[in-house]
């Protein structure tokens, strides 16, 4: 590994060459902003990354024809980009990302992490975001990495020999911070019917926002709880401390809370550095099936932008205009479902803008994917309660969706299902 200056360590990036980023709150800033410093002489530089926190000058109006953003998943910070048609996005599930590089299908060029410095063996840490970093490294012919003190030392499947860097740049930028917000009192409502389906001893899956937040503060009566998840976040902290998690009671990497990336606050990386109990895994392990079901009691929770009455699940567009992205939700869906006692749960607000619009639908809107089939979903829940679907017709589907629907659209939709189911 040759030390350099930030400028000197993207120097050697061309045009037309393929470039993977580490996301998620380990966004390479200074890295990827030095990149955009030559943006005048470079051309057609394909920038590929899940979503990634922080600026994403990249993306800027004026960096067309310069960067085309690949996105495997879209947050917030490149939704206008992709929908204005100035980037692209690629539907995967997350635990297919690592074969789209082994496979070539997404050759790469350059890789771009940020890492800790080498220890006393030469091995850095990747830190907050393991998911699917390590074969990115593997495979690209150029690897750039900043060298950050204030990168959580993490433990696991996250470390990279000095060795497999070419650049390295010495930084001092923390992990970025993210605040899920403020629980309203329908999320608070949604996150006690939640906590009521989980069972002691059951491994979680939750990702972030306000609803996890909420379903947490409904476990802390909950014993040894175990955590093998995609997203790791600041709830499941709170979890740890109180002692409801102890995973402990895990039918497989036992003690050990199993996870992909994480993203929260400072205390959130104060406690996963170092920390044994924090297992790093690349996201094909995480996000496989297979090793999903193998917990007892597996217990997935997941969001959506809405349902319709036979139980397809959108998630990831609000109708042509994409959002988000398939993520995980299917592999851990499934893998829930899979788990002998498991349990898949799809949780979501009744309305949306302001109670204007139900998120139980008649139908899908027009352009809308389907990121959960109906054959896959078992719990549906909103603040009016529990929707169970595993085992239901259409007509039964439709009559208990109705009844956790917001009672504003209840008629509306009532007068739908007996036209189209006989309800």
């Amino acid at each position: 590994m040759q030390i350099v200056s930030v400028d000197q360590a993207v120097a050697g990036i061309k045009s037309g060459q393929q470039v993977f980023m580490q996301g998620a709150a380990a966004s390479p800033t200074i890295l990827l902003e030095a990149l955009v410093r030559r943006a005048p002489e470079l051309k057609d530089v394909k920038i590929i990354h899940m979503h990634a926190e922080g600026p994403h000058p990249h993306l800027a109006p004026d960096m067309v024809g310069h960067f085309c953003h690949k996105a495997l998943f879209i947050g917030p910070n490149a939704r206008k980009a992709i929908n204005e048609g100035r980037a692209e996005f690629i539907p995967v599930f997350l635990s297919d990302i690592p074969s789209l590089f082994d496979r070539g299908i997404l050759p790469l060029d350059v890789a771009l992490i940020n890492v800790t410095p080498p220890d006393e063996h030469g091995f850095c840490s990747l830190g907050t975001s393991v998911d699917t970093v390590i074969t990115a490294v593997r495979n690209a012919k150029v690897v750039i990495a900043q060298l950050n003190k204030s990168m959580p030392r993490t433990l696991g499947d996250s470390f990279v020999h000095v060795g497999k860097i070419d650049f390295g740049v010495e930084v001092d930028q923390p992990p970025y911070d993210h605040d899920p917000g403020d629980i309203t009192e329908a999320e608070g409502k949604i996150g006690e019917y939640v906590a009521d389906l989980v069972q002691d001893e059951a491994t979680l899956q939750m990702g972030i926002g306000a609803i996890p937040s909420a379903v947490a503060r409904h476990l802390y009566h909950k014993r040894d709880l175990g955590i093998h998840t995609e997203m790791f976040t600041d709830v499941l902290v709170d979890l740890v401390e109180r002692g409801v998690v102890t995973c402990e009671r895990k039918d497989i990497d036992c003690g050990k809370i199993v996870t992909t990336f994480m993203m929260g606050t400072k205390r959130l990386y104060k406690f996963v550095d170092n920390n044994p109990m924090v297992e790093m895994r690349q996201v094909d392990y995480t996000n496989d099936t297979s090793v999903i079901r193998k917990h007892r009691r597996m217990t997935a929770i997941n969001s959506a932008i809405e349902v319709d009455l036979t139980g397809q699940v959108c998630a990831d567009s609000i109708g042509h205009r994409m959002y988000s992205g398939v993520g995980g939700q299917m592999d851990f869906m499934r893998g829930a479902a899979l788990a002998e006692e498991g349990r898949a749960i799809i949780a979501l607000p009744s309305t949306a803008a302001d109670g204007k619009f139900s998120r139980i639908t008649m139908a899908l809107k027009e352009g809308a994917g389907v990121t959960t089939t109906r054959s896959h979903v078992r719990y549906v829940v909103t603040e009016y309660g529990v929707a169970e679907l595993f085992g239901q017709s259409f007509r039964e589907r439709a009559k208990r969706l109705i009844a956790v629907a917001h009672p504003d659209f209840r008629a509306e939709l009532t007068a739908y299902a007996k036209k189209a189911y006989g309800l």
